[in-house]
């Protein structure tokens, strides 16, 4: 009600606004006189005359927490809701508004506590003589009804929960749900071993195969422990402990049962199959870590011994089973225990190199160990992941068996190495072929598998190898190259390069002088490869022999010329003639085989030497007609036929010119005419009469050739080519021009050495032993390396030359 002051002010009329039926306030009379305004301010007054209601807590709080224990008695009972929830909730916040949160929330804790204490626990108690897992079934079934039955109770006391345990030290409901049931259940003494036990079996069972894991139990119980926070200090260490013994009984009886394998293979599939189950089940990533680490300390370092043994890794080195090999090094490097297969691996290596080295199959020699070493590079790149110590090891390896040396009939009682000969013939077989020569087992187009071949022999595509799917013929130049470079890497293990120069020197002189090189590019390609891999002074005499080729060519040229303009000369009726000029000192040497020349070609050789020798005073020709070949025609009555063969086989078939089929010529008499040595007599005979391809006919029939033999021209000979090349015997080397290359490789090593010592010493005076050895392998390392007792034996016999003096104390000196 508005008041408005007056001169004479009255009291303001007052209004029952708490009560219906209140009299209307009085109408204020109008002033009679005049209007006044009003100068003070405007004033309203409201009163609640409502009467206050006067509480008892204490009683209230009674009569709340009576209804509060009825509810909270059916929730742990059944569950059952028959009340109000509501009316529960507005006593409970009435409670708190009248200061009486922290008397409720006793009383709340305390039900709660005798629930689980004495309902909960005790009918959890009574299955404590039950099986682990219905132990363990029972307490996550109790678990489950004390979760839903606090979310009952947290709706309830909803208010209390947000006003008042929110802001206090006291644990929320939410907190209180699982501190109660961990503190009074779980960690009891019988429960909480059997809970853990039974989680424990769950996982044993399904290891041992005896049942499939129950996945939901699992689950749950991993939940539980989750929610109690009890994972990490109860779960977890037991589950650990219980892994642990049983994977330690497990391998150790695996290891014994089993081979490396399949020890190999079911131990990965444990480590997978247990880390799939960490990943399912959410185990913590402690758990997953410290469970690899156990996993692979029990199954891989503790088994270190038996996984890197000799016998187990060269089983599958001999079986080339490289999927094996790839998982057993995978296995023990999950802790970087792969380089410690290097023992075995190693003598494997060396054991295997050293068989093919001095094994009886001389000819195949290369092949085995470039079959060997492709092999072992596949292994190191795929199954042992390119491991530096391992791939130090393979190359430790092939240069110890390598240089190995056995004096025997091979070196010819020599130190020489037998490797370093056969890399230069099979060098020579390669460029005298091309890609024809090259084995099925070390081509790019061969496509075999390693695992299941034998050892040794055969060989997985290489990684680099040529494919074309499209077209099945590859690039014969890139073969050849491909197999160079092979050469090269097992050329690089060998020390003593001096027994493959001597080698390749004489095979590279038969091919440029017979002209038998498949590819000239491919003969540069190996001189540079040699060159970059020893140095030009290794390749020199070999450079040189290259230009004599091509002088010798310009010098034909000129010659050819000058019979073009004499007058006289009568084309095609003439001896053909081609003469390679050869400086001594760059090629090898060659003994002087007595020959008869036919008188055609000495008169031939006579018009050369005399043109020659107009160009070049003061030079001296010395022919080597036992490295000659020629190409000359037959009239066979099977048809005319053009055969290539060498100077000493000519000169025994001219024999023949003019005679008929039936026309026996003795063997005395060949001996005779043809002034040729016996031994080099029965050779040509044998290359003619008795190889595959026969112009002759030896009487009688046989391997051999004896003085009592005759011979005859073949009348069936004949040959689907016109050019027919007779075998060869220039090209093959006899067993005694062999003796003497290593004989002479031996004698100029310790020539060599010799030098090397004395030039030590003429720079000394004075040097004592230790220093001179290790000066001579210094000053000879590029030739390769010596024996310390090659060099000890050069020492003694200098002495014994009176180059140099031992003196007291172990010292020698220069003997001027």
């Amino acid at each position: 009600m508005y008041s408005f002051s007056s001169k004479s002010p009255a009291q303001p009329a007052v209004i029952d606004l708490t009560h219906p039926s209140a009299p209307a306030a009085p109408q204020p009379q109008r002033p009679t006189g005049r209007l006044n305004p009003h100068a003070g301010a405007k004033k309203l007054v409201v009163k609640n005359l409502k009467t206050t209601t006067q509480w008892d807590s204490k009683a209230y709080l009674e009569k709340v927490w009576g209804q509060l224990d009825a509810a909270l008695a059916l929730i742990f009972k059944d569950g059952s809701d028959a009340f109000s929830k509501e009316e529960l909730y507005r006593g409970v916040e009435n409670v708190c508004r009248q200061g009486g949160a922290s008397t409720l929330f006793s009383r709340l804790e305390g039900r709660c506590r005798q629930h689980v204490e004495h309902d909960v626990r005790d009918r959890l108690l009574e299955k404590t003589d039950s099986d682990h897992v219905d132990v363990l079934k029972a307490v996550l079934a109790e678990w489950a009804r004390w979760k839903e039955q606090m979310v009952t109770i947290r709706a309830i006391f909803f208010f209390l929960d947000r006003s008042y345990l929110l802001s206090s030290s006291k644990p929320t409901l939410a907190e209180l749900t699982p501190q109660l049931f961990r503190d009074i259940v779980f960690n009891h003494d019988n429960l909480k071993s059997n809970v853990i036990d039974g989680a424990c079996e769950l996982v044993a069972a399904d290891r041992t195969g005896k049942q499939q894991l129950n996945s939901a139990l699992f689950q749950q119980a991993v939940d539980m422990f989750h929610e109690l926070q009890v994972y990490s200090s109860a779960f977890e260490p037991p589950f650990l402990f219980t892994t642990q013994r049983y994977v330690t009984a497990w391998s150790d009886e695996l290891i014994v049962d089993k081979s490396v394998p399949e020890y190999v293979k079911a131990a990965e599939d444990f480590i997978a199959k247990e880390m799939a189950r960490c990943d399912d089940f959410a185990l913590d990533a402690s758990t997953r870590r410290d469970l690899l680490d156990l996993l692979e300390d029990i199954l891989v370092v503790k088994k270190e011994t038996d996984l890197t043994e000799y016998e187990a890794l060269a089983k599958l080195l001999d079986d080339g089973a490289l999927s094996d090999l790839t998982a057993l090094y995978s296995l023990l490097n999950r802790r970087r225990l792969g380089s410690h297969l290097r023992p075995a691996f190693d003598k494997w290596v060396d054991e295997t190199g050293t068989a093919i080295v001095f094994s009886n199959d001389e000819e195949n020699m290369i092949v085995h160990l470039l079959s060997l070493k492709r092999r072992l590079d596949l292994t190191w790149r795929s199954a042992f992941q390119r491991d530096e110590s391992l791939g130090h090891g393979l190359r430790e390896s092939f240069e110890t068996f390598m240089n190995k040396t056995k004096k025997g009939d091979a070196t010819w009682g020599t130190d020489n190495t037998k490797v370093g000969e056969m890399i230069a013939k099979y060098v020579d077989e390669l460029l005298r072929g091309g890609a024809k020569a090259i084995p099925d087992v070390l081509t790019a187009r061969r496509s075999s598998s390693i695992t299941g071949l034998p050892p040794g022999v055969s060989l997985p595509t290489a990684e680099d190898a040529v494919e074309n799917d499209d077209d099945d013929e590859v690039d014969e130049d890139a073969e050849v190259n491909n197999q160079l470079d092979q050469v090269l890497d097992l050329f690089r293990f060998v020390h003593g390069k001096a027994v493959f120069e001597a080698f390749y020197k004489k095979d590279l002189a038969r091919r440029l002088l017979m002209g038998r090189s498949a590819s000239a590019d491919a003969e540069r390609s190996m001189l540079a490869r040699l060159k970059t891999e020893c140095g030009s002074g290794f390749t020199q005499n070999l450079e040189q022999m290259f230009k004599d080729v091509e002088l010798a060519r310009e010098e034909m040229q000129s010659y050819k010329q000058r019979l073009e303009d004499r007058l006289g000369y009568e084309k095609g009726k003439s001896v053909d003639l081609s003469v390679n000029i050869l400086s001594a000192a760059a090629w090898p040497t060659y003994p002087d085989v007595p020959v008869v020349i036919p008188a055609n070609i000495k008169k031939a050789i006579d018009d050369f030497e005399m043109h020659y020798k107009s160009k070049h005073s003061g030079r001296k020709l010395d022919w080597k007609h036992a490295l000659a070949h020629c190409q000359m025609r037959a009239v066979f009555p099977k048809g005319a036929k053009e055969l290539v063969v060498s100077s000493f086989q000519a000169v025994v078939l001219l024999l023949f010119n003019g005679r008929g089929a039936d026309e026996h010529i003795p063997y005395s008499h060949i001996l005779s005419e043809t002034g040729l040595p016996e031994a080099e007599v029965n050779r040509t005979l044998q290359s003619l009469a008795c190889a595959k391809l026969r112009p002759l006919t030896k009487h009688p029939k046989s391997r051999d050739i004896a003085p009592t033999d005759s011979f005859t021209v073949n009348a069936a000979f004949d040959h689907p080519k016109y050019r027919v090349k007779i075998n060869q015997v220039q090209l093959k080397e006899t067993k005694e021009e062999n003796k003497e290359t290593h004989i002479r490789v031996a004698e100029d090593r310790n020539f060599e050495c010799q030098a090397a010592i004395v030039r030590v010493l003429k720079s000394r005076k004075t040097i004592g032993h230790q220093e001179l050895v290790s000066e001579t392998i210094k000053a000879t390392m590029s030739r390769g390396v010596l024996a310390v007792a090659d060099i000890k034996r050069n020492i003694e016999r200098l002495i014994e030359k009176d180059y140099m003096e031992r003196e007291e104390g172990g010292v020698y000196s220069y003997v001027a």
